[in-house]
């Protein structure tokens, strides 16, 4: 199982109402349109996520006490926290609906990404069994199957009818997470830019540029895998975001902040 922790995600304990057990769990979808993009690039579907939680912190009206989900599973075989183990869901977990089951999302919508993956599939199998071996009862449902709801979709819900099986009836293989280097991206900071024509001199830049490009400290069209005069400033501007001043933001990476990036843009550093 790949779990994404809230303290990954930079959120504090769930204030969500505690609930220790349930019938089961419900799987549910967004409802709306989710971009084709979060298949090739898993920060945008922690960025949904983020998305998600503040929309619904943002509810005045219903007065969410956290984003409504227990967990979410996307497209690559992640399952993310939400209120997690033992807590209602829904607003405040105050209705009948809420407190029978609860619940986890799998990350399509009603257009544009519809078809869970595999690796989808898998993460919701892991949530499950996972809320099972917390207090969860055997019942797998839909959204529908407790409200008048088109939720969780057409091909999530077919899933859910077969009994929720998990595909290929083996463990869920998330695909390996990036890891950098570094040591050699060191290396490249020092050597870069290259000359004009030169090749990438180390591909680990490209996903730090990648990550720095996520967190909006980076114009994507200077992402280009060297580690030069635009990069440089961009990540010096993520060492002050960690906390550093003066030298200790010069925009060379240390171990410190480079692993607080990679814990939030999915990837791992080794020396």
């Amino acid at each position: 199982m790949q779990l994404v922790t809230r303290k990954t995600l930079g959120w504090p304990a769930s204030a969500a109402p505690s609930q220790p057990t349930a019938k089961g769990v419900k799987v549910h979808y967004t409802g709306g349109a989710v971009s084709t993009k979060l298949l090739k690039d898993h920060s945008l579907c922690l960025d949904l996520w983020r998305d998600i939680r503040a929309a619904h912190l943002a509810n005045v009206a219903e007065n969410y006490s956290d984003v409504a989900y227990n967990y979410a599973a996307c497209a690559h075989g992640y399952l993310i926290e939400g209120r997690g183990l033992g807590r209602r869901t829904g607003a405040n977990g105050s209705q009948t609906l809420n407190r029978a089951h609860y619940a986890i999302l799998g990350l399509v919508g009603s257009s544009g990404l519809t078809q869970p993956t595999d690796e989808m599939l898998g993460a919701i199998r892991d949530g499950i069994e996972l809320l099972r071996k917390n207090g969860a009862g055997t019942e797998i449902k839909g959204h529908r199957d407790g409200y008048a709801s088109s939720c969780p979709g057409g091909p999530l819900y077919a899933w859910v009818q077969r009994g929720a099986p998990r595909p290929r009836g083996g463990e869920s293989e998330a695909p390996a997470r990036p890891s950098v280097s570094l040591s050699k991206l060191l290396a490249a900071v020092r050597t870069d830019p290259p000359k004009s024509g030169t090749p990438v001199s180390y591909t680990g830049v490209k996903v730090v540029e990648a990550a720095l490009v996520a967190e909006g400290l980076l114009a994507k069209s200077l992402a280009d895998g060297h580690w030069g005069t635009a990069t440089t400033p961009a990540y010096a501007g993520w060492q002050r975001r960690c906390g550093f001043t003066g030298k200790d933001a010069d925009g060379k990476p240390g171990k410190t902040s480079l692993t607080k990036l990679g814990a939030r843009r999915g990837f791992d550093v080794k020396e």
